[in-house]
């Protein structure tokens, strides 16, 4: 066998993704990229703001030597502070430069928490629909995902997380904004999820970890995202800058961590050892002098509101069951029949690219993205409605 059981097994779980690509290629060859409307991946499609092209720019045109070597593994510490003052205001707690790790993308931070803060056995809690990435991140660490559902409405439902604690539990992970479904949980569903872990540490005495992904904060629409630093001591923030700044493929993101954990010194010193030990050893050197001029920039949040309203009200005036959705840039319609995959199957007929729920770990619901141009939302509707029409007989 030429690769690990464990990884033919991961690419079987995701074959779905990979054929959902290939009849996306092979429509667009067919029928011409113009006319094949792709809400599959939240892939943004703004253009950074011109800050960073002008802080880019004079970067690279006044370059001091050793700009690009090798820096302290969690990064700048001029970056680092800039970051700690700006998420210390928005989560309402006094960071400094050394509660802050810089790191490749929010996937890199959650994988450098993982390495530092799980044995392997050690079980996370996701609430689902969820980013199906996780699975995988928690793999790397030989740790078991735990899934537990949500509300019709998607709010957390802290008694089915209670349910799901084992004595291996190490961390509760949630995702506001969240991806698939655009769900900003409420202050009081976060303060409900603050009193069961402060209840189940104190039972049991084992340390519980409460973890935001939180790459979507600065694109929200009729509600502020609440903070966690500032809600439970042992709570750490997760982000990048990949979707506020337009900079996906940059890989550049970070790791804030509450200064009230218990043994922060111990937890920072291994988070900065496992951000190199991972491979990652540093983010990105230009990135991170880039991103630390520009904290208090975003891209056109109301580009994605428009689009958000637009996508919302013409499924809606169509007939489909969806959420107005409160962050980030996707719509989590439910699916006309109980079969996702099939349903996505007709969206393709009228050249719609969608994501199956099922995906997310959210069967009978799609994923949309729209992070595309308006005309292709407007464009797509029609299909929409066919789609829908085909559905019901």
């Amino acid at each position: 066998m030429p690769v690990a059981r464990s990884m033919l097994e991961a690419m079987e779980r995701s074959s779905w993704i990979r054929k959902m690509f290939e009849e996306g290629a092979r429509r667009k060859a067919e029928f011409g990229p113009e006319n094949v409307f792709d809400f599959s991946l939240g892939n943004p499609n703004l253009d950074p703001p011109q800050r960073f092209r002008d802080v880019l720019r004079e970067l690279v045109e006044n370059d001091p030597p050793g700009s690009h070597g090798y820096m302290p593994n969690a990064g700048f510490p001029d970056t680092r502070r800039a970051v700690a003052a700006h998420v210390g205001r928005e989560q309402g707690v006094a960071l400094d430069e050394r509660h802050v790790i810089m790191t490749v993308g929010a996937g890199g931070a959650l994988n450098t928490l993982f390495r530092a803060i799980l044995e392997p056995g050690d079980e996370v809690i996701v609430p689902r629909p969820y980013f199906v990435e996780y699975n995988f991140y928690l793999a790397n660490h030989r740790a078991e995902i735990r899934t537990v559902p949500t509300s019709d409405a998607f709010d957390l439902l802290v008694d089915e997380i209670e349910a799901a604690f084992t004595p291996k539990t190490r961390a509760v992970l949630i995702n506001s904004p969240n991806n698939p479904t655009g769900k900003v949980y409420s202050r009081q569903n976060l303060e409900e999820l603050r009193d069961l872990l402060a209840r189940k540490e104190a039972e049991s005495g084992r340390p519980v970890y409460l973890i935001s992904d939180e790459p979507y904060r600065q694109i929200s629409y009729d509600v502020d995202v609440p903070p966690v630093l500032a809600l439970f001591p042992r709570s750490v923030v997760c982000s990048s800058y990949s979707k506020n700044l337009s900079l996906p493929g940059e890989r550049i993101g970070y790791l804030a961590v509450s200064p009230a954990a218990p043994g922060v010194d111990t937890l920072l010193g291994a988070l900065t050892l496992t951000n190199r030990i991972l491979g990652f050893v540093n983010a990105p050197a230009l990135m991170q002098r880039v991103v630390g001029r520009l904290q208090d920039e975003t891209v056109d949040i109301g580009f994605y509101r428009r689009n958000r309203d637009l996508l919302y009200q013409g499924l809606v005036d169509a007939g489909y069951d969806c959420r107005l959705p409160e962050g980030a840039f996707y719509l989590f319609p439910r699916s006309p029949i109980e079969d996702d995959v099939a349903f996505v199957g007709l969206l393709q007929e009228e050249n719609i690219l969608a994501v199956p729920g099922t995906g997310f770990g959210g069967p009978g619901y799609f994923r949309l993205a729209y992070c595309c141009s308006p005309d292709t939302v407007e464009r797509a509707l029609p299909g929409f409605r066919r789609a829908l029409d085909k559905a019901r007989g």
